[in-house]
């Protein structure tokens, strides 16, 4: 059973990002985490799923499905909301040109969300993958505006996440190389971005020291050494982070220190780097060491950061952080023209209200 008050706290940025507008009233109605009676987190948001599904809302089911089963699959009601998550969204992307692929990679089972894949017109790929906590039915809406910005993309989710049965070890990071392999054929996969959140950062990091057809990486929040290396931060981590960890490597909380520390990426990996990585980074990030962005500052050569005041994963700044990764994976493309143009101004005019916003807030009255 999770805490129920880090399962709220952590939430907020994941229904942020799945525009679930009613995620306030929801939370407030929730008491517990043990089982799926009435109050309960799995109940509230599931019951909210399915008067949406009855609506024919199938994306906005498929969110707050996805939040029932939020932080991962620990007994047969989270399994239910996932399952019910996986088929609302299923019925969704149909009516929107989104396809479902399933591949045998590493000895596991990798279930993915793809769009514009073709034997005969293969474009470059972003693959787009989620953190520890999110699935990849919360990043894959985005795959149609993926098809307007030229490229192929395919929506994965880390080892251990969701449908993914591959285990999460220090070699979890051959999942992309080997997923570039099995998409050779319907892509341009030597030329491949990807677009990877927290955790699936470090993943897609670790995955371009060692495979060049990798030619950008954008993250939010990525761990890169200093948290799998030090023990002392990991002891102050949110229990959720880390029973969520231990569950995805399939060891014991008291073990979780040593699973992680040969995950470090090491200083010679990273200044190998020779691509372009655009990170945002969290002022007051309580997962992610401010050691990771000073080690990528002095090591990578081809950088781009953008730091906010918030906490991880900046819940307080999805819509820029959309934006934002969408113009580093065209900057990274070498595209410009009216689409780069649009999405740029757009951030500025965003930035600038945020700006005069919190101005305005600061103003005495």
């Amino acid at each position: 059973m999770n805490d129920l008050g880090e399962l709220k706290q952590f939430a907020v940025a994941h229904a942020r990002a799945q525009r679930l507008g009613d995620h306030a009233r929801l939370l407030s109605r929730m008491h517990t985490d043990d089982g799926d009676a009435a109050g309960s987190w799995v109940a509230e948001w599931s019951r909210a799923g399915a008067e949406l599904e009855k609506a024919g809302r199938l994306l906005d089911a498929a969110g707050h499905y996805n939040m029932a089963r939020f932080p991962f699959v620990d007994g047969p009601a989270r399994q239910a909301a996932l399952e019910r998550c996986v088929s609302c969204f299923g019925r969704w992307a149909g009516e929107h040109g989104i396809e479902q692929l399933e591949l045998e990679l590493g000895g596991g089972r990798v279930r993915c969300w793809t769009s514009g894949l073709s034997p005969t017109a293969r474009q470059p790929l972003l693959l787009v993958c989620g953190g520890i906590v999110s699935i990849k039915e919360q990043w894959a809406p985005a795959l149609p505006m993926l098809r307007r910005l030229g490229v192929a993309g395919v929506a994965v989710e880390m080892p251990g996440v969701g449908e993914n049965t591959l285990g999460y070890h220090e070699d979890s990071w051959r999942m992309l190389p080997d997923l570039l392999d099995a998409l050779a054929g319907q892509a341009d996969v030597e030329q491949a971005y990807a677009l990877a959140l927290s955790f699936s950062g470090h993943l897609a990091l670790r995955a371009a020291v060692s495979d060049r057809r990798i030619r950008g990486v954008v993250t939010v929040g990525a761990p890169v050494t200093e948290f799998f290396s030090d023990s002392s931060w990991q002891a102050r981590l949110p229990r959720l982070t880390v029973d969520t960890l231990a569950h995805l490597a399939g060891a014991k909380t008291a073990e979780l220190s040593r699973v992680l520390a040969p995950m470090a990426l090491t200083r010679a990996q990273l200044a190998s780097l020779d691509i372009p990585v655009a990170y945002t980074a969290s002022e007051r990030d309580e997962i992610i060491p401010a050691g990771e962005v000073r080690l990528l500052r002095e090591t990578v050569r081809n950088l781009d950061v953008v730091t906010h005041d918030d906490v991880h994963g900046s819940p307080r700044h999805v819509a820029e952080t959309r934006l934002w990764g969408a113009l580093s994976v065209l900057r990274m493309r070498g595209s410009g023209g009216p689409r780069y143009l649009l999405l740029a101004a757009a951030l500025r005019l965003m930035r600038a209200r945020a700006r005069f916003a919190s101005s305005t807030r600061r103003s005495p009255s």
